[in-house]
């Protein structure tokens, strides 16, 4: 089978079904919105997670680690990135690597505006998600598959050569999640709804919308300096939807002072309020058991532990 198609940033995890067995893999395939573009996210806690390719990558992997470890959850995580491809680079250049073990859990996710080359155009995501699925599981006839939507881009949307310029700013979030569900469907995967939750964040109030004409006061820029990727902000809460998704966890159990966050510069006050979005965003997916972390008292946030 040949597999063709231009679909970037291609994700994936991959956690054992249960969630908390000792050592379940986890492993992340993508490009730029995998590996944290444009923030401090990229590299971060590198150590922690084992990147295929030899680049010292940590990024949303690492961070789906540290919160997993948090939670108590042993996983061992892996991560495959390469910037600007889709789906269908992996499945021409990387399944030697994929495939060298099975994986009982899989999110991925294609190219931001679902075409590289026709934007809008949902049909290779719908393709190649499909034959993702077929690979692996012909590694694993057991794995989870999922596929994460992802967010609006402010400079596809604000300036007038964007492929949703002139749209509102959720517009986008919104048609590449339809696009997702369509392949989801074909692919017999889940959807985990990032984009939604950006959209979610801005709608609240707890996201500025437009970058181009600055930043409202106490609003958080989900977009990084290029309006395309994400920024801190933005990877955090990526890291935090895939979280609840993939483990079933409440975001909001990791508590606002979440080691992670606190490394990454983000105030508990800022932390919880993207923890709230991840949990309300799911809590409208399906059902999800609502465990809030709530102590006695203020407790400051410290450094993660080294595992």
């Amino acid at each position: 089978m040949k597999f063709t198609s231009a679909i970037v940033a291609s994700l994936v995890v991959v956690l054992g079904s249960t969630g908390h067995a000792a050592g379940r893999s986890v492993l992340f395939v993508g490009n730029s919105f995998t590996f944290g573009s444009g923030s401090a996210v990229r590299f971060y806690r590198n150590d922690t997670v084992t990147d295929l390719n030899n680049e010292g990558v940590g990024g949303v992997p690492a961070l789906f680690k540290s919160f997993a470890q948090q939670a108590g959850l042993d996983v061992d995580v892996a991560l495959e990135t390469r910037g600007g491809v889709g789906i269908d680079f992996h499945l021409e250049n990387k399944l030697g690597v994929l495939g060298r073990r099975g994986w009982d859990t899989v999110v991925a996710h294609g190219y931001s505006t679902l075409d590289a080359d026709k934007p809008r155009d949902g049909g290779k995501l719908v393709a190649t998600a499909k034959q993702f699925g077929d690979f692996l599981r012909g590694r694993n006839p057991q794995v989870d598959y999922y596929l994460m939507s992802t967010w609006s881009r402010a400079d596809q949307t604000y300036p007038a050569k964007g492929a949703w310029a002139g749209a509102p700013i959720e517009q986008m979030g919104k048609d590449v999640r339809v696009a997702y569900d369509k392949a989801a469907a074909a692919a017999n995967a889940k959807v985990i709804p990032v984009g939604d939750a950006w959209n979610r964040a801005m709608a609240a109030g707890v996201a500025d919308t437009n970058p181009y004409d600055g930043i409202d006061t106490g609003k958080l820029n989900l977009w990084t300096y290029d309006n395309y990727h994400a920024s801190t902000y933005g990877y955090y809460l990526e890291a935090l939807v895939i979280f609840g998704s993939v483990t079933g966890r409440d975001p909001r159990s990791l508590g606002d002072n979440e080691c992670s966050g606190f490394e990454l510069g983000i105030s508990t006050t800022e932390v919880q309020k993207l923890q709230q979005i991840a949990f309300d965003q799911l809590k409208e997916m399906g059902p999800i058991v609502a465990n809030p972390l709530v102590l006695p008292k203020r407790v400051a946030p410290e450094r993660c532990s080294v595992r």
